[in-house]
């Protein structure tokens, strides 16, 4: 009966309005707002505000009516940001910054990851590797970490990735220390090392905790494996090797139903039990290529965006694809991209930002898509959205936006 109440206060905290986290308050893309529009196309959406920030490609967070977004402005040069504003009117609270020399750093127009945001407290990492946590709503650093000079963290050629995880009293960091750091775990109070745990060098991919079979499980997608971790102590569970052209492991990895879903740009998809021994239950290589869009799940189908036809339904027990949109819902591109969230997961409403800026309703079902309607709400865009209530918040290298996207 315990976990039913907690399963039910859950559900309720996801529904009542924060995005605290990359992906959602679940981490898995769903919204689920109260109150949902009949009819989509009779909907305009209207602009609240609108700020003026620096280039980055991390997603937005909205928690106890703050908006934060990180940045790196052309002037100062050298140095990221953690910008704060009011979620509505869109004033700014308040602004820290610290430095980071990007080098040659592909890419480098701003930081890559999305602001944790729990218990009064906002954690960061830095394209550059510097991670802290600050208080929520006054900025002030509480702890401050360079990864690399104090854990020898190695950057990617892309920077560090991935958001930070909240487990527990622990906050994980995909940043490949070394030796045998793809993860490091640090005092969530403190900045202290707890531990540090897998083989990998750094990817591009947020971790994920899973609990197969009653057994809790990291899962870090690097590189070179795919990799399970004990989250209590970095141990190594287990590997799959899965060695990728330039390192390109940014999506997030999708369990449902026994089944670890990975996809990569370069070598497509592999779907795996995720046992002490983990099992290898099917692969496309081919056909179903993914990059940096997560994708979404329901009722035994995977909704997945492919580098070449564009979103896909995939049957996830067998790989089976049922369906490819052919690029219409966002533009056909070397580099695809589209942030995809549950609208109203029990129907199969979805909502997706578009790498034009474009924000797109549709209806997702394992025999096809219907397309409701589409609206421009900023310019091209590769970061996460925050989704709160009746509400998208969301940015681009130039501006942050809020809009309302249907009568309170």
């Amino acid at each position: 009966m315990k976990n039913v109440f907690l399963l039910l206060a859950f559900s309720l905290s996801i529904q009542a309005g924060d995005w605290p986290r990359w992906r959602g308050a679940s981490g898995d893309g769903v919204w689920n707002p109260e109150k949902v529009p009949a009819d989509f196309a009779a909907q305009q959406p209207q602009e609240l505000w609108q700020a003026d920030i620096g280039g980055g490609y991390g997603g937005v967070t909205v928690s106890d009516g703050r908006v934060y977004v990180l940045d790196r402005p052309k002037e100062p040069a050298d140095i990221e940001r953690i910008l704060c504003y009011a979620a509505e009117g869109g004033k700014h609270l308040w602004s820290h910054q610290w430095p980071a020399v990007y080098g040659r750093m592909e890419y480098g127009t701003g930081p890559r990851s999305s602001v944790t945001v729990h218990e009064g407290r906002a954690y960061v990492l830095g394209a550059a590797g510097m991670a802290m946590c600050l208080e929520a709503a006054s900025g002030k650093v509480v702890w401050q970490v360079d990864t690399v000079k104090d854990h020898g963290a190695i950057v990617p050629t892309w920077g560090f990735a991935a958001s930070p995880v909240l487990d527990e009293k622990r906050v994980l960091l995909h940043v490949g220390a070394q030796p045998d750091g793809s993860v490091i775990a640090l005092d969530q109070a403190t900045g202290k090392p707890v531990w540090q745990g897998g083989p990998d060098p750094a990817g591009y991919s947020t971790p994920e905790i899973i609990t197969h079979e009653g057994t809790r499980q990291i899962i870090a997608w690097g590189p070179e494996h795919i990799q399970s971790l004990n989250p209590e102590t970095g141990a190594t569970l287990w590997t799959y090797p899965y060695k990728i052209t330039y390192g390109v492991s940014i999506a997030q990895p999708l369990y449902r139903d026994g089944i670890l879903l990975v996809s990569g740009y370069w070598h497509g998809t592999k779907a795996l039990r995720p046992d002490a021994q983990p099992t290898l239950l099917w692969e496309n290589e081919k056909d179903m290529c993914g990059l940096m869009s997560s994708p979404l799940y329901k009722d035994g189908t995977v909704y997945l965006l492919d580098k070449k036809t564009g979103l896909q339904a995939i049957e996830l027990a067998t790989g089976k694809i049922l369906w490819s949109d052919d690029n219409t819902l966002t533009p056909k591109d070397r580099n695809p991209q589209m942030s995809l969230v549950w609208l109203r997961e029990s129907v199969g409403l979805a909502a997706l930002l578009n790498a034009s800026g474009e924000l797109v309703y549709v209806r997702l079902k394992p025999d096809g898509f219907e397309e409701l309607a589409r609206h421009q709400i900023i310019g091209k865009t590769w970061a996460h959205p925050a989704f709160v209530g009746n509400r998208i918040y969301a940015r681009s290298d130039t501006s942050l936006v809020a809009w309302r996207l249907w009568p309170d």
